[in-house]
């Protein structure tokens, strides 16, 4: 899930950082891809509340799907409806593939520990930006956020199973 960012400032500093963060763990993946016997494809995905049941994600995407096509009148019904029931969120994934294994990496959950402090998809609890990926001058530090992204996506490739 998307971390809860509590203030201005945080939410600002994660803008900042959000973005090169993600092109550079992107790169870090290419990086590593090209010398290792994995092959990665990248995914568009939907990432749903935890606990919602695959009865509510049907009826959620049947509306969602209805709303393209709805006239005004039935427009507003099926928001209302929607208002009441969990909304996914878009996701971005790495599917690796090697012979018989497959693993998918969440690349947004990825970012979001290159980015905050202690980040865990687990916790609800409000993030802290990591600052020392910002100088003194409020810009991104280019260097730390090099090195902390290629240590995360490092050690991801690590844990994978041999």
């Amino acid at each position: 899930m998307p971390p809860k960012i509590t203030n201005l400032t945080a939410w600002q500093q994660a803008e900042l950082l959000m973005q090169p963060a993600f092109i550079r763990v992107v790169d870090n993946i290419r990086k590593l891809l090209d010398v290792s016997d994995w092959k990665g494809t990248y995914q568009d995905v939907l990432i749903w509340p935890p606990d919602t049941s695959a009865e509510t994600k049907a009826s959620v995407t049947r509306l969602l799907q209805e709303l393209e096509t709805a006239t005004p009148e039935k427009t507003l019904e099926i928001r209302e409806a929607l208002a009441h029931l969990p909304m996914p969120h878009p996701g971005y994934h790495l599917c690796l593939q090697r012979q018989q294994q497959q693993v998918s990496i969440d690349l947004w959950e990825l970012c979001y520990q290159v980015c905050f402090l202690n980040y865990s998809y687990l916790s609800n609890d409000a993030v802290e930006v990591d600052t020392s990926l910002i100088d003194e001058t409020g810009d991104v530090d280019w260097n730390a956020l090099d090195a902390k992204t290629k240590k995360l996506v490092e050690q991801v490739f690590a844990n994978l199973p041999n």
